[in-house]
């Protein structure tokens, strides 16, 4: 939990930018927690609507926090933006796991 203070620290200090809400959110989902993480992977998207592993990120949180409508949302926008990036794998990823979310 020493690595989470430190970054929040950072963002207290206004160094907000989003790879540190990203590394953030990795880092409470690892911990399990899990709103946490959606607040700062949000935020995250927000920062940089580009930023891929945010995008999956955050609807990995938002599966595990029982947010299936919204994390299916968020597969969505991280698909769409996996196939302008050109990232095949990742798009083939999220297909998966976005329709196992809607069985």
């Amino acid at each position: 939990m020493v690595e989470l203070n430190i970054m929040e620290s950072m963002l207290g200090d206004g160094k907000d930018n989003a790879l540190l809400r990203v590394t953030l959110g990795r880092a409470f989902i690892k911990h399990g927690k899990f709103t946490e993480a959606i607040e700062h992977l949000a935020m995250a998207t927000e920062l940089e609507p580009d930023y891929l592993a945010a995008w999956k990120l955050y609807a990995h949180a938002l599966s595990k926090s029982d947010k299936v409508n919204e994390a299916k949302v968020a597969y969505e926008q991280a698909i769409v933006l996996a196939g302008r990036k050109g990232d095949a794998q990742s798009k083939k990823e999220m297909k998966i796991i976005l329709n196992e979310l809607q069985l």
